[in-house]
């Protein structure tokens, strides 16, 4: 999958032929003897704890970035929680009142950070 000089390509072709395999599941270029190895570790299917079935290659940005069980923050309180229990908490959480420092109203943390804005 490369340009190869024409007078070099023939050998090239046959030292391909010999040492590289194209993986069946990605299409790139393995050395016959890290086929093996690259299958197993880049194309096993594994489980993440959210119960989905992936290859193994895909598992990390999976839990990075779209497992409903990947640890998120709390905007209000800075807890550590699951992404799929996240709206649910920031609703309750949100609803806490602090007082204002500049006018001395109990303003709901969901709209503190506005409030200066109306905060005379």
């Amino acid at each position: 999958k490369k340009d190869i000089p024409a007078v070099n390509f023939i050998i090239h072709e046959i030292h391909c032929r010999r040492n590289i395999e194209i993986c069946p599941y990605c299409s790139d270029s393995i050395p016959k003897s890290e086929m093996k190895n690259h299958v197993e570790s880049e194309h096993v299917q594994v489980t993440c704890k959210c119960r989905m079935k992936m290859e193994n290659s895909l598992l990390k940005d999976h839990e990075a970035s779209s497992c409903p069980l990947r640890p998120v923050l709390c905007q209000f309180c800075d807890i550590q929680l699951a992404f799929n229990k996240l709206q649910e908490h920031e609703l309750f959480c949100g609803a806490r009142t602090e007082p204002c420092g500049r006018c001395g109203r109990h303003i709901l943390l969901r709209e503190l950070r506005e409030h200066p804005r109306a905060c005379g």
